[in-house]
């Protein structure tokens, strides 16, 4: 058996002429939350999709326990124990909670000749698997659109655990999240953790990822940055890489030189 659950090398994924990502490296153990960090364009969402089976890898490899895979969708990688919780979260409105926790793979009993949705044991499970993680919910029948955009985040997540996932991957989850939604999100990233699984946490928000993040890789233009232990890093060092450092000084010597001239040309 692998130390890694999940671990890449020197992926790459080319979309015709244009590369999205370039030799891209990456390991991944279960209990660990590793944070991917980038801005717009970075190549996030392209590997998150080649981790979910959406896109398969132009070069490279891409290992799953220590045995080399490709996954032909992503219901492939799903039933594999890879499951992603992407933004737009996959829930509907008009539904009830369990539906929703069970949308897809609802449990039946017997109803005369017919199999019908097992609502009473259903609204038991989902309580259940959204009250480990940290969800208390009065009444599982009630439509999902009475809960807050945390609420439906840690119903995503509870829903991949509950149905297998091993590597749980997290797209954004507090993008639209106010202080306190993004901090019940992140216990129950902690609480995914302590169950042994493995979670990729995708984000550009270094103050939300770092107080879980166990490890840190950094993407840029589709290249890696590289990959630091938390106590190889800083916060203050995960935010100046982010932001470019040296990026920024040639933008305000430039800046300055600009009003340089400007000025000479005043007088």
């Amino acid at each position: 058996m692998s130390e890694f659950i999940l671990e890449l090398k020197k992926v790459s994924r080319y979309f015709g002429s244009v590369i999205a990502l370039k030799d891209i490296d990456m390991q991944v153990k279960l209990g660990e939350v590793h944070c991917l960090l980038g801005d717009n364009g970075a190549g996030k969402s392209t590997l998150i999709k080649t981790l979910a089976g959406v896109h398969q890898p132009s070069a490279g490899e891409f290992l799953l326990d220590g045995e080399a895979t490709v996954f032909s969708s992503p219901k492939d990688a799903l039933d594999r124990g890879i499951a992603t919780v992407y933004q737009d979260l996959a829930l509907v409105n008009l539904m009830s909670v369990t539906r929703n926790f069970f949308m897809g793979r609802e449990i039946t009993k017997k109803w005369g000749p017919i199999n019908v949705f097992d609502t009473q044991k259903a609204n038991d499970i989902a309580r259940e698997g959204l009250a480990q993680m940290g969800i208390d919910v009065r009444d599982p029948e009630h439509s999902i659109g009475t809960m807050s955009g945390g609420e439906r985040q840690c119903l995503a997540i509870a829903r991949a655990i509950h149905f297998g996932a091993k590597v749980l991957i997290l797209d954004e989850p507090t993008a639209a999240l106010g202080v306190k939604q993004s901090a019940n999100v992140l216990k129950v990233v902690a609480r995914a953790r302590a169950r042994g699984l493995a979670v990729i946490l995708i984000t550009h928000n270094v103050h939300h990822a770092y107080p879980v993040a166990d490890r840190f890789t950094l993407l840029n233009r589709g290249k890696s940055l590289g990959t630091w232990e938390k106590s190889e890093i800083s916060r203050e060092k995960i935010l100046e890489m982010m932001a470019g450092g040296q990026e920024l000084a040639d933008l305000e010597a430039e800046l300055a030189e600009f009003s340089r001239l400007d000025q000479q040309q005043a007088s």
